[in-house]
């Protein structure tokens, strides 16, 4: 990882040090929230331990925060740090992951639904897993409705007939998970027991 990473990962024990604080709980207090052990929380504060996604989504959850505020990682678009966002189909999607196979990851984001392109189902071979960072999000799963908030979890077969966009007049935001061998992106216990899953 660059320097630049590296500063921004050991910003993140302090932040999570006094969010806590802040709102008064105990390492204890915040264990129970997270499913994360009181003892890993602590080396995460005190920067001991690198923090990882799956402690980091329900650390921004239980603290009410989005996750860019968490990390507070650099404007996107900066060709030092991310890779360029790529516009497709009316949506936004600034590639997380540089190498090629396996898992990638995208902040994604949907336009209001009224400059929605299309309310299509679709299909296509892999597996996908969101968390929604901002606004609301409307998920069609076959010929089910799930509508989500900030902090909530998705994951889904892509087999499975399927349409995601902004659920109101606001673009929404999600940060996706997409295997097209269909890995399952798995979560701890505190992250995935508040998402929908299809």
């Amino acid at each position: 990882m660059d320097d630049t990473g590296h500063d921004v990962l050991a910003g993140v024990g302090p932040r999570l040090r006094d969010l806590r604080r802040r709102r008064g709980a105990t390492l204890d207090q915040l264990a129970a929230e997270t499913a994360l052990t009181a003892s890993t929380l602590s080396r995460l504060e005190t920067g001991k331990l690198r923090p990882t996604l799956e402690q980091l989504l329900p650390l921004a959850r239980a603290h009410g925060v989005p996750l860019d505020d968490l990390v507070q990682a650099p404007p996107t678009g900066d060709p030092r740090i991310h890779l360029r966002p790529v516009r497709h189909r009316g949506l936004v999607f600034v590639p997380l992951t540089r190498r090629g196979g396996g898992v990638q990851a995208f902040k994604v984001v949907y336009p209001p639904a009224a400059a929605s392109p299309t309310t299509a189902l679709q299909t296509h071979e892999g597996y996908e897993w969101f968390y929604v960072l901002d606004g609301r999000v409307r998920l069609v799963l076959d010929d089910t409705e799930h509508l989500l908030g900030p902090g909530e979890v998705v994951e889904f077969d892509t087999g499975t007939p399927h349409w995601i966009g902004s659920a109101d007049d606001r673009p929404a935001e999600t940060l996706a998970l997409f295997s097209l061998q269909g890995e399952h992106a798995h979560l701890g216990r505190g992250a995935t027991g508040a998402g929908h899953h299809g």
